[in-house]
């Protein structure tokens, strides 16, 4: 087995256990005020970590909730289910992230979206996939015809006016701006080209790695706010269709100026 169907068979597992659990009591605890752990993201971890540690013993996992390797540049960066808060209320929007780093180069990733059953996969130079059909990032050329997507950091209480001041800008910079709440269905929507562009603060490895490489193989660019190579222990996020790349790097660095 691959790397590749390694991730999508682990993608699976887990999203096995999310949907048995859609309608059981979830029992929910606080990793910080708004920042919501339940049982089904342990059990839906467990069931990654097994199939990995399965087909490919030899490589150290950094997961969401049971941390790990976090210093090393080969592993594999898991998130067993990116949207809590959305799964927790009913919401659907949710999904399984996983990838895999070599020696710092994303190689391997699948999202799997675990409302309606698809596997989102990329390979390094193998572009990005929905089963047989080859992913492509939209052609939107004009920010002023954009459709965008962003999320809100766990500080967002701390530092709401602040937020409040880059989805303003592109209020009035863009077509419209939409909040789904799962960093991954973000990326999905970029990859596929129902947004344009994705940017985000307060990010961490597991919220953006699969997400990452899925956005470049659809042909799309990602890079930090400053428009510099993207660091995945602390994404400053900035993810475009690649033509709307200049006017959003534009449009941050005025409202990272006001910082």
């Amino acid at each position: 087995m691959d790397t590749l169907d390694v991730a999508v068979a682990a993608a699976h597992a887990a999203g096995e256990v999310i949907r048995d659990a859609r309608t059981a009591v979830r029992q929910v605890r606080h990793k910080g005020a708004i920042d919501l752990v339940t049982q089904v993201d342990v059990a839906a971890e467990k069931a990654i970590v097994d199939v990995i540690t399965k087909h490919t013993p030899d490589l150290p996992i950094l997961a969401e909730e049971g941390g790990g390797a976090r210093d090393q540049s080969t592993r594999w960066i898991v998130d067993p289910l990116d949207g809590t808060t959305n799964f927790v209320h009913g919401y659907p929007s949710y999904a399984v992230s996983i990838a895999l780093q070599v020696d710092g180069v994303l190689q391997v990733g699948c999202i799997f979206d675990a409302v309606h059953g698809d596997a989102y996969t990329a390979t390094n130079g193998g572009g990005a996939w929905l089963g047989g059909q080859r992913l492509t990032v939209s052609s939107t050329d004009r920010l002023a015809d954009a459709l965008l997507v962003t999320g809100f950091p766990y500080d967002r209480r701390e530092r709401v006016d602040w937020y409040l001041s880059f989805m303003r800008e592109f209020l009035i910079r863009g077509r419209g701006v939409r909040r789904a709440g799962a960093a991954a269905m973000d990326f999905v929507a970029l990859a596929s080209g129902s947004v344009d562009a994705y940017w985000e603060f307060g990010l961490s490895p597991w919220d953006v790695a699969a997400g990452i490489l899925l956005v470049q193989e659809a042909g799309g660019t990602v890079t930090d706010m400053d428009g510099g190579p993207i660091d995945v222990a602390r994404p400053r996020l900035l993810a475009t269709n690649d033509e709307l790349h200049t006017e959003m790097l534009e449009a941050l660095s005025i409202l990272l100026q006001a910082q």
